[in-house]
């Protein structure tokens, strides 16, 4: 393979495209070839690829592309509930897979993912782009680091805009995401898996879909996705989480705050601020003595993505791992403990009760990934 890695991208929607552009400054990675069933979507691929595009294959499938012999990695960015019957014929093909979460929208699908990917020996990523924004892997290695101590409570807001509009409003249902809190909110619990360095072991959701949405009707049909939850987590070692979401709340100075308490210490990071603010304990009216620091960001790695850089530095891990340079950090398992978390947070705002991660078949003692180097 040398240093130069041919990738194909399936599913050229908004994720596929902020691909596209995260490629286009990783050393070494050149587009073949692009797959989607909808012409509209690979005109956006096109323009994204501009003079690069030359030479790009187009498919309308992904069998397609993994018999074309045409990519050494591929990037799967389709809807979540196309992910099984995507990711086979590239399994099949022995194809090194770079899938976009959530894994799938169900943990049967999930673990059936999972040891799919158990058995091959190509390389398998799932993509959690949080884990990659510089501010929060400063933050994550500060927290392993021993900053503030041994961590006892871990707290995760997320205030944002409402989903945005996809292709045939596929996301505003939650047979096709797995629901909001698999679709969106894996990320953040595969952060606090990643954070606490331990399992779940039981889940409490209290959510709804009370501002956003609730007008639109697609065939006669409501969207049935949640808008707002709290979500506590109770891990395997003792510590306990929170998610606070609202998907109404794009006005709020940071999108994402996270904020860890340990026994010495309480950490937080803002984002995109991307300030690190360290708060030691100090005893009841002694003075503060709270420090900041601001996580700079690469200005090329802000500009090809609306992920705060993380998309492009976590393309330079992977593209490390398919060439042996590097481990593979976010594993298939990641993707389906996440998953499994998401749903087990959908049954509780349903049901209105705490869920055993038991009841979904999922044992605690899965092996977590190893927690990230500082990023470079």
């Amino acid at each position: 393979m040398g240093e130069q890695v041919r990738y194909g991208l399936i599913g050229t929607g908004m994720m596929g495209v902020e691909h596209l552009n995260n490629l286009a400054i990783t050393p070494g990675a050149v587009v073949t070839a692009i797959a989607d069933p909808e012409a509209t979507s690979l005109g956006w691929a096109r323009s994204a690829l501009g003079a690069r595009a030359d030479g790009v294959e187009a498919f309308d499938s992904a069998a397609a592309l993994a018999a074309s012999g045409r990519c050494d990695a591929v990037i799967v960015a389709s809807p979540n509930f196309t992910h099984r019957d995507t990711l086979l014929p590239l399994f099949d093909a022995g194809l090194h897979i770079l899938c976009e979460k959530p894994l799938a929208t169900t943990v049967e699908d999930a673990q059936w993912i999972a040891d799919r990917a158990g058995e091959s020996d190509a390389v398998f990523w799932t993509a959690m782009e949080y884990r990659y924004m510089p501010p929060a892997a400063a933050f994550i290695n500060a927290v392993h680091g021993g900053e503030i101590g041994t961590l006892r409570m871990l707290s995760i807001r997320e205030h944002r805009f409402p989903f945005l509009v996809k292709v045939g409003n596929w996301n505003r249902f939650s047979r096709n995401t797995g629901g909001t809190m698999v679709e969106k909110c894996c990320h953040f619990f595969d952060l606090m898996r990643l954070i606490t360095q331990s399992e779940a072991v039981r889940v409490y959701c209290s959510g709804g879909m009370d501002v956003n949405h609730l007008d639109e009707r697609y065939d006669g049909e409501r969207p049935d996705i949640i808008d707002n939850s709290y979500t506590v987590v109770d891990f395997e070692n003792g510590v306990r989480a929170m998610l606070d979401l609202s998907m109404f709340a794009e006005g709020a100075a940071n999108q994402e705050e996270i904020t860890a308490v340990g026994d010495k210490a309480r950490l937080d990071v803002l984002i995109p601020e991307g300030a690190l603010v360290h708060s030691p304990r100090t005893g009841f009216g002694a003075p503060k003595q709270v420090s900041r620091r601001v996580i700079e960001v690469d200005e090329a790695a802000l500009k090809a993505g609306s992920h705060h850089g993380s998309t492009f530095y976590e393309h330079q891990k992977f593209i490390a791992a398919v060439r042996g340079e590097g481990p593979v950090e976010v594993t298939a398992t990641d993707g389906l403990m996440a998953v499994a978390i998401g749903a087990a947070a959908e049954l509780s705002a349903r049901e209105r009760r705490v869920v055993s991660m038991a009841e979904l078949g999922i044992a605690p003692k899965a092996k977590l990934s190893s927690p990230m180097a500082q990023l470079t």
